[in-house]
């Protein structure tokens, strides 16, 4: 027993020696191809398995004849161990190469595909992420050119609509300057009109600038939506009035929601003026409200007689800057009983929707809209409050 032990103390130091050895030079190598580092690894192997044998025989004391079979036993060994770690390192290497071509197409904006052939699980495993990592840039790319155009229809939209007010308000403060104004009073009251138009198209601009930069901060308080419902009701109600527009209400459960409720009445607001505008006069704009069947939400709706949108319009409902077709528009100068004719009010800049979306994501809600006979729905979806 103790001839063993001394046998495996010689052959852990011999081979302890070549470790640290084989260490030192992997350490010196480490930024090479992984096929040097694998030809190192097979080298110290053999190495070790040498330096053990040699420190035994030379502590057994063997013959010259013993210890020459040994090493060649050994060195032959080695030869097939190299052989094979530069085989393997070298397809290693080229796989790898491959991976790195396929991600820098997908990385200068192409889509990643993998490399046909076998790899090992671990150049597997990282094509199968660099897949995954291209299908959320593509989408992230598309996303980008989405909001891009959205961004220069806006900035168009805009454009055309501070130019009309503008020339107005230069062209009735010039009259008024010339004395040749015959209604002064006519004047000034247009002129407050166009103002707070302006206004209006800028505190939209704000707000939308603030949900884009989330910069938007909520102050969330429990409240029930009736009361909400009737604070946006009171709002909208003189426009709808103007517009020879029913407004009903009666559908509106008292359901508790926790939301900002100065940001949330505006919501239903716009949604609410964005109905009475299309809808033809003495048509009727229908708000209800109520928790989803498995409780797991409360719905609010908005329902008006706007004729109902191309389906083809209905994914860009919501996006900023978008306005929809003429369809959608009531004819201009349309009059119920007893009420005046009215003119169709100016369309906006298409920001009133998107800011609907932008608050109700904020709530960690869901904004949508959907035809109806006669008209379209627009729906809230807010979590029920814990």
């Amino acid at each position: 027993m103790k001839d063993i032990l001394l046998i495996a103390l010689f052959a852990f130091g011999g081979a302890v020696c070549a470790g640290v050895l084989g260490a030192l030079v992997l350490r010196l190598v480490r930024h090479r191809s992984v096929a040097v580092s694998l030809t190192v690894i097979a080298a110290v192997t053999v190495t070790a398995m040498l330096a053990g044998t040699l420190a035994v025989a030379q502590a057994m004391f063997l013959s010259r004849h013993d210890l020459a079979v040994v090493t060649l036993v050994v060195a032959m060994a080695a030869v097939v161990s190299l052989a094979v770690a530069l085989v393997l390192g070298r397809w290693v290497v080229a796989r790898s190469r491959e991976l790195s071509l396929a991600a820098r197409d997908f990385g200068d904006g192409g889509s990643f595909a993998a490399p046909p052939g076998l790899a090992t699980a671990e150049l597997d495993s990282l094509s199968r992420e660099l897949a995954a990592t291209s299908r959320k840039l593509a989408v992230s790319r598309e996303r980008e050119r989405a909001l891009e155009t959205s961004r220069r229809e806006l900035v168009a939209w805009i454009s055309h609509d501070l130019r009309t007010p503008l020339a107005g308000l230069r062209a009735m403060s010039e009259a008024l300057e010339d004395g040749m104004a015959e209604d002064p009073a006519r004047y000034h009251r247009q002129i407050r009109t166009e103002v707070d138009r302006l206004n209006s198209m800028v505190g939209d601009l704000f707000e939308l600038s603030r949900i884009h930069a989330g910069a938007l901060t909520l102050s969330p308080s429990r409240m029930s939506v009736y009361d909400l419902v009737g604070d946006a009701l009171s709002g909208v109600h003189p426009l709808a009035r103007e517009r020879g527009v029913r407004l009903d209400g009666g559908a509106v459960d008292r359901v508790p929601v926790e939301v900002d409720g100065k940001e949330m009445t505006r919501v239903l607001a716009n949604l609410l003026i964005n109905a009475i505008r299309h809808t033809p006069a003495d048509g009727t704009v229908a708000i209800a409200a109520s928790v989803r069947e498995d409780g797991g939400a409360v719905v609010v709706t908005v329902t008006d007689g706007c004729g109902g949108i191309p389906p083809e319009d209905l994914p860009r409902v919501f996006d900023t800057g978008w306005r929809g077709t003429q369809a959608r528009t009531p004819p201009a100068g349309v009059a119920s009983a007893g009420v005046a004719s009215v003119p169709a009010p100016p369309a906006g800049a298409g920001l009133g929707l998107a800011i609907v979306r932008g608050i109700v994501e904020a709530h960690a809600g869901r904004a949508a809209v959907r035809n109806v006979p006669g008209g379209c729905r627009f729906e809230v979806t807010l979590p029920v409050p814990a």
